[in-house]
């Protein structure tokens, strides 16, 4: 009998250490996301976009990398036309959310790093970070509001 307790308690701690930490958190964030709206707020400015208007911007997170891609509606043939594009790769730890920008399409982004509070509620995703970027003077507080693509 006590063979078998000892067998169940090793097969409970090899289970245990496979889950490994953060696994459940960083599973929770994988899949597509398309940006709903964003905040940023700088001092006493704020400004609030609606990124369902005139434009669409998805996050791909998968185990070990993230990707965005953002562009117009109007296929990039009058004023509002944009294109951005960006990635590397992200860590969890607990509800925080750390980007490493590895790849931007404004090449003075690249090579930081972003820490964002998430959480997600159902098929909704919020962050909310600073992003600071000193060769650029950008500092200000990010929110952004995703919702999952099925």
């Amino acid at each position: 009998m006590k063979t078998i307790y000892f067998y169940i308690a090793i097969v409970c701690m090899v289970l245990q250490a496979c889950s490994g930490s953060g696994a459940g958190e960083k599973s929770s964030l994988q899949g597509t996301w398309k940006l709903l709206s964003g905040t940023t707020i700088q001092g006493k400015d704020t400004v609030h976009t609606d990124y369902t208007q005139g434009q669409e911007m998805i996050k791909i997170i998968n185990d070990t990398h993230f990707a965005f891609l953002r562009h117009d509606l109007g296929h990039g043939k009058d004023s509002s036309a944009v294109f951005v594009a960006g990635g590397g790769s992200y860590t969890v730890k607990g509800n925080q959310y750390t980007e490493h920008l590895e790849y931007f399409n404004v090449r003075e982004w690249e090579g930081n790093d972003f820490t964002l509070q998430y959480e997600i509620r159902d098929d909704t995703l919020i962050t909310r970070g600073i992003e600071a970027v000193e060769a650029l003077g950008v500092n200000h507080i990010n929110i952004e509001k995703y919702v999952r693509v099925p």
